[in-house]
């Protein structure tokens, strides 16, 4: 495992907000939600289907407010993504946004799957081609082929090897967990993680061990987040330790105030960072390529090198508990 772009990791907490929010680009532009997120833009699911029109040209408004403020005075600008309804809609985002681009990362593919592959990588390869930015793509894997036991592992390759035709434009891979439970019309309370639901978490983990050895693969989102709601961070806490035991790396934010429970998760302890660098710092003329770690436990070169790397880019990204 060797990612030679550590901003795949950097995406982290991903706020979604309706394309439609009129109010967006001031939090924005005022730091409301802080100095370390993401930004999806959203037109698909968030919007009504009747109020599609409306919601691009808000969403053209917001980076336009953005871009224009930030030329007055320097304020955090997240990654930000478009979340689009279809494989079309890109390019005609694209072309609306005139010199607003310039702040844009990248596009969300929600619901990707075998029928509408070729299309989204279509365009993200014409748009890339269009300008001398490299934009990014995250798909999400949400879409009900993936039920099916008989056909997964295959509609899973499949997905893969198109992706893999254009790896350095595919940030994460990320997974839509409410739209999985939804199709078996369960959905968890406060109490329960994601990982309870056994049939939507046969599903993760096929979707990680396709794609997490090549792809960063962020979580599924948490859908609680009010202080009325009790208990609701150390659910988020919970999810969040089961999350990064398997392998995801971020998540999906509904709300702002899941943005710091997600960045002190996606922080790395004093202990892990210790053991990292002692790996990745290993004697190359030493006879032995295992030692006892300051843990206490076994440190082997050849066998935690992966998981050192790893350890690594995320203090850098996120910092050391």
């Amino acid at each position: 495992m060797y990612f030679k772009n550590n901003l795949k990791f950097s995406v982290g907490a991903l706020l979604y907000s309706p394309a439609a929010n009129d109010k967006i680009a001031d939090f924005i532009i005022n730091e409301k939600f802080g100095k370390m997120f993401s930004l999806a833009l959203c037109l698909e699911d968030t919007i009504n289907d009747i109020s599609v029109d409306y919601a691009e040209k808000q969403l053209i408004k917001s980076l336009k407010s953005i871009k224009d403020a930030y030329c007055q005075k320097k304020f955090y600008i997240p990654k930000i993504f478009i979340r689009v309804r279809y494989p079309k809609q890109v390019l005609k985002i694209f072309n609306m946004l005139n010199d607003s681009i310039s702040i844009l990362t990248g596009f969300i593919f929600p619901k990707f799957c075998i029928n509408n592959a070729f299309e989204y990588i279509k365009a993200i390869k014409q748009i890339n081609d269009m300008s001398s930015k490299c934009f990014f793509i995250m798909p999400i894997l949400e879409d009900s082929s993936l039920i099916n036991l008989i056909n997964r592992r295959t509609v899973l390759y499949d997905l893969k090897k198109s992706l893999d035709s254009i790896y350095d434009y595919v940030l994460n891979i990320r997974v839509g967990g409410n739209d999985l439970c939804n199709a078996f019309g369960i959905r968890r309370n406060v109490f329960q993680t994601i990982y309870d639901i056994m049939p939507v978490s046969s599903i993760l983990s096929d979707i990680l061990s396709v794609f997490s050895l090549d792809y960063v693969v962020s979580g599924a989102v948490w859908e609680y987040f009010n202080e009325d709601t009790p208990f609701w961070k150390k659910g988020l806490e919970k999810e969040l330790k089961i999350d990064m035991l398997n392998g995801f790396i971020g998540k999906t934010v509904i709300h702002p105030n899941q943005i710091p429970v997600i960045n002190n998760a996606l922080k790395v302890s004093q202990a892990d960072y210790n053991d990292a660098m002692d790996i990745l710092n290993w004697d190359s003329s030493s006879k032995l390529m295992v030692s006892k770690s300051r843990l206490g436990r076994m440190n082997e070169f050849k066998t935690h090198f992966n998981w050192a790397n790893k350890i690594k880019i995320l203090a850098d990204i996120y910092g050391i508990k």
